[in-house]
């Protein structure tokens, strides 16, 4: 399946919805804990992921890279978890203004793509690697501009600081797990654009925040495109044999 994730020039929010998931089921909460989640990953199921390879937008030499997926334990007995999400700023070269979860390029030092995607959250929001518990990563993700992403998967303490790079992020948010693994939220967007037929997931998230005058706004997280699919792939790998 086609899904796209670059600086485009159509609005992604207009793009019809050819499909939303309601008939496949969440992933049930207890399934979202942090044991089952370190269980999951120490004897992870057969699975297929749904989405590897956006078309290429680019001709670029391929760009090997890491995010972590940053799932932060709230609530009481952590019983409430989030992912950490970033907005990008907008004069990035690749993908501003979107949606992401941290990351970045491998380095030459880095030992491994774990490494990778702890140097990068540090770096992009500050996140201390001594916060995170890593239990696994999902299989390579290509995107439009050619990079070969590796989605790094993380449990981060919620005595985590947050300390954002105004240069690379934009703002820093959080939507609930349980949120992401319900495809009742998962909204495949198609249309025809230069020549071929484009798709993509999409979870737009409303988000409430405290203004400085106390009021209480609505704030629409459009996560799309190579976040959306990567969160597709993890839902995937978390569905398999799930039981409520």
């Amino acid at each position: 399946m086609p899904i796209v994730s670059t600086t485009l020039s159509f609005d992604p929010r207009q793009v019809p919805v050819a499909r939303i998931d309601h008939d496949l089921p969440a992933v049930p909460l207890a399934q979202l804990q942090p044991d089952a989640l370190k269980a999951r990953f120490a004897q992870p199921p057969l699975w297929q992921p749904e989405i590897q390879r956006e078309p290429q937008f680019t001709q670029r030499p391929p760009a090997h890279a890491a995010v972590l997926i940053p799932i932060v334990m709230r609530g009481p007995q952590a019983s409430e978890p989030t992912v950490l999400l970033t907005q990008r700023t907008a004069h990035l070269s690749t993908h501003s203004g979107q949606i992401a979860f941290p990351g970045g390029k491998v380095d030459p030092e880095d030992t491994d793509r774990q490494r990778t995607a702890l140097r990068e959250a540090q770096e992009e929001v500050g996140l201390d690697p001594r916060h995170v518990q890593v239990l696994g990563e999902l299989p390579v993700y290509v995107t439009g501009t050619s990079f070969l992403i590796t989605p790094v998967i993380g449990l981060v303490s919620p005595d985590l600081v947050i300390t954002p790079n105004a240069d690379e992020v934009a703002d820093v948010f959080e939507v609930p797990l349980a949120f992401l693994m319900n495809p009742a939220h998962h909204r495949l967007h198609a249309f025809d654009w230069q020549g071929a037929q484009r798709q993509w997931f999409s979870m737009p998230y409303q988000e409430s925040r405290v203004e400085l005058d106390g009021q209480v706004a609505l704030v629409e997280r459009f996560i799309w495109g190579a976040t959306a699919a990567m969160l597709r792939n993890f839902y995937r790998f978390l569905a398999v044999n799930a039981e409520g």
